[in-house]
């Protein structure tokens, strides 16, 4: 009697997990008809809306985006880089939070979606490669070389939230986990800050355009996560209008038009000295009231596209309004910021070289 109820209490429990392999969520499921003699796969949808099949478990990243390398540091995966970008490589203070990067070989070697070494990019083996655009010869040497490609493009902080939510939840639990921390402490300071921008009165916005490169004159308009932010401190993006997308050229004449109250700009304090005292730039607004502020750059430039977008908002909305915006500590903020997202304690000298970026 025993024997038969031992048997049968087996037949039972081997039916159980029999049947448990026939039901699960769509993503394990992914993952478990994925197996191959190359390992599980799971398929993601990716920033771009493309369905990509990539290893279940991502252990080696080519981060062919600038920005996003600063995004892996901040999640807690910068030992998962095996590929990088020569823009990176050349960051002064990257370099310093995480001196390994001077060990990963470049195999984006130009600003293009093209410019990629691909005998470089191969030879670090990764499981997939990052990137914010490809052009479609790149995709098809990628896609021969059995290389998955993940775009993580964001123009807004929706968008951005749900970039960094993917970055964690295909490179692990401790990367997801980090990731929902950021966007909580992002979340909550967009909360507060908009709670005091929204309030206003649009005569009272200033106008601002912020400028990437003086030779050739290139600004932001639209679509980008610069409008963002300026909207978000209480600005009124003076481009938004007749410019749509990053880094545009634009003639002097089209900026004289737009005649801003404020200008931020994007590159170094040798651009700001180059515009104070270049005579044609006095007819501006922004000029002729001292409202030129070169905007920070940390591990990556705060204004674009990277980790530092929680603290852009704070110092733009301070920078904007700074009455307004009276309990913002912006020095406090950011040196808590880099030992909780960087591990890395800020020094006086560090404090001053972000603020005041210099060539």
């Amino acid at each position: 009697m025993k024997s038969n109820m031992a048997m049968f209490l087996g037949k039972l429990i081997l039916m159980t997990v029999l049947l448990a392999g026939l039901v699960c969520v769509p993503s394990v499921c992914a993952a478990q008809t994925g197996s191959s003699s190359q390992g599980a796969t799971q398929t993601i949808t990716d920033m771009a809306g493309n369905s990509v099949e990539i290893p279940a478990s991502i252990e080696r990243v080519a981060d062919l985006w600038h920005a996003h390398n600063e995004v892996m540091l901040m999640l807690g995966a910068g030992d998962k880089i095996v590929a990088t970008t020569s823009n990176i490589k050349s960051m002064p203070f990257f370099k310093k939070v995480d001196p390994q990067i001077n060990d990963i070989p470049a195999a984006q070697t130009g600003t293009g979606a093209g410019d990629i070494s691909m005998e470089t990019l191969v030879s670090t083996k990764p499981d997939i490669v990052i990137l914010s655009s490809v052009t479609n010869e790149t995709q098809d040497k990628l896609t021969s070389a059995g290389i998955p490609v993940v775009i993580m493009m964001f123009n807004n902080f929706d968008d951005l939230k749900k970039a960094f939510l993917l970055s964690g939840s295909i490179l692990g639990d401790s990367e997801k986990k980090k990731a929902d921390e950021y966007i909580t402490y992002l979340d909550s300071k967009l909360s507060e800050i908009k709670d005091i921008s929204s309030k206003i009165p649009a005569d009272k916005k200033l106008s601002v355009v912020h400028i990437q490169s003086l030779e050739p004159l290139k600004i932001d308009g639209s679509n980008t996560i610069i409008d963002s932010w300026i909207n978000v401190a209480g600005g009124v993006n003076a481009a938004a209008k007749d410019v749509k997308g990053n880094m545009q050229a634009v003639t002097f004449e089209q900026l004289q038009a737009m005649n801003p109250d404020v200008i931020i700009i994007g590159g170094t304090v040798k651009d700001k000295d180059t515009v104070m005292k270049d005579p044609k730039w006095q007819a501006l607004k922004a000029v002729q009231n001292d409202k030129v502020y070169v905007n920070p750059k940390g591990v990556f430039p705060w204004d674009r596209y990277g980790a530092e977008e929680a603290l852009q908002i704070q110092w733009a909305a301070k920078t904007l309004y700074p009455d307004q915006f009276k309990n913002i500590d912006i020095k406090d903020e950011f040196k808590k910021f880099y030992t909780e997202y960087f591990n890395y304690s800020l020094t006086d000298d560090d404090i001053d070289g972000i603020l005041n970026p210099t060539a």
